[in-house]
């Protein structure tokens, strides 16, 4: 039986961890089409923040940020056709996840294999569709093509070092630390830069001076024209993450003056805005997951009261890999 009360973040004003609050709401029905889910597992992550600052915008205050899950059915609402009590299923991509229990419409939800754990879910759904998104979509690399991979240690960069190498990829990471450096190599990349100081001299040493064709940079502000230095001509900047903040005022010169360039700000939901292409990009990531070609790391958990903790370790940069809210 539903609890009565729903344990959940919510953020009334937007601005630093002060703002998270951990209330007790009354737990949610679903409506027509959509579905309740009992939550195992929420991911944290960059873009979590974003919501918390006031960067992204919620649809109104109060709102519950996060945006991937996973566990079980609880009760459905009418007309729900794929869904019944007690099946498994995770999410991506949709706001309100800091929460024991949630309403979601049925098309934003996916059937998890058994093979496949909670915890596991909640840590890869939105990091390895956006994985699927950056290296099969927006630039759909080639096998033998050498890509730069921005925080390579980090739960994408780890992610999307296994993907590229199950594609015959070469990842040149680009890590903070040593001991970063050695999960990137564990995760597939080639060869590791630690820093960004002389970045684009040390890409054309090891690149024979071609350079790459497609720069992933997740940092922002700080790294955007060091990464256009790191590209071939006719290359593409991915800017896909603000970890330094946002990038603005950009000068369009710059693509002219270093090669004729392309710069793209992709964002998830545009390349999976319908059931079929997120369902279509979730089994491809399950696949991966189920023979072993992508492993999770989870390198962090946290309670969900302690959810500041989790951003300010996230935002800190002394994460690895994953992280996680257990329920």
């Amino acid at each position: 039986m539903t609890k009565a009360v729903n344990h959940v973040i919510q953020v009334s004003k937007t601005g630093g961890t002060e703002v998270l609050h951990f209330e007790a709401l009354p737990v949610p029905q679903p409506g027509p089409r959509e579905v309740l889910i009992r939550q195992h597992a929420v991911g944290v992550n960059f873009v979590d923040t974003y919501f918390r600052s006031g960067l992204y915008k919620f649809p109104s205050l109060p709102g519950i940020p996060g945006m991937e899950g996973a566990g079980t059915v609880e009760a459905v609402g009418h007309d729900v056709s794929h869904f019944r009590p007690g099946m498994r299923v995770a999410y991506a991509n949709a706001l309100g996840a800091y929460a024991e229990f949630r309403t979601i419409s049925e098309d934003r939800l996916v059937q998890l294999p058994d093979t496949i754990g909670f915890e596991t879910a909640a840590a890869v759904m939105l990091r390895g569709l956006t994985v699927h998104m950056l290296l099969c979509q927006v630039h759909k690399v080639q096998k033998s093509d050498t890509v730069l991979v921005y925080a390579a240690a980090g739960g994408v960069g780890q992610l999307m070092c296994q993907w590229a190498r199950h594609l015959g990829v070469r990842v040149i990471g680009v890590t903070s630390t040593a001991e970063k450096a050695e999960l990137a190599r564990a995760s597939g990349a080639s060869e590791v830069i630690i820093g960004t100081e002389g970045l684009p001299e040390k890409v054309s040493e090891l690149t024979q001076a071609a350079m790459v064709p497609v720069v992933y940079d997740s940092i922002g502000r700080d790294t955007f024209e060091t990464s256009l230095k790191c590209l071939a001509p006719k290359g593409l900047m991915v800017s896909y993450g603000n970890a330094s903040g946002p990038v603005t005022g950009v000068d369009l010169g710059l693509l002219a003056k270093y090669g004729s360039l392309f710069v793209t700000r992709p964002v998830l939901w545009t390349y999976i805005d319908n059931t079929q292409a997120f369902r279509s990009a979730a089994a491809k990531l399950f696949a991966l997951l189920e023979c072993g070609e992508i492993k999770v790391d989870i390198g962090q958990r946290f309670a969900l009261k302690d959810v500041a903790k989790a951003h300010d370790a996230l935002q800190s940069g002394k994460t690895t890999g994953s992280t996680i809210l257990t329920l």
